[in-house]
């Protein structure tokens, strides 16, 4: 990784962390976020995924226009590390333990890499 990608992947964890420890206070549920990037495609290739314990929860966040504060929140952070991401709904996904756990055995690498 060069110097550059290093500096900005320290800039993005910061970001998120912050959105991160903000959603488990505020969003039930929320167990962690994840992100991916490609940083010679940045930052069209930024890719965030918000886990949820439950598929009910996910379902009960979604219900409440959580997911939506957790968009917000994330652009939020995102805009004030410098990062202005275009279509930032596109580039956030959920899912949730429940359905790692049934599709993948709880191996998310393997769930992140199909």
């Amino acid at each position: 990784m060069k110097k550059s990608d290093k500096k900005l992947d320290k800039m993005l964890r910061e970001a998120l962390t912050q959105v991160c420890e903000t959603a488990l206070e505020e969003v039930a549920g929320f167990v962690w976020l994840t992100h991916f990037v490609n940083y010679n495609a940045f930052p069209g290739s930024l890719a965030v995924v918000c886990v949820f314990n439950t598929n009910s929860e996910l379902l009960d966040a979604r219900a409440g226009h959580k997911d939506t504060y957790l968009i917000g929140l994330i652009d939020k952070e995102l805009a004030s590390a410098g990062f202005k991401i275009r279509d930032i709904k596109q580039r956030v996904r959920f899912d949730t333990e429940e359905n790692c756990q049934k599709e993948n055995n709880g191996k998310w690498t393997h769930r992140f890499n199909h």
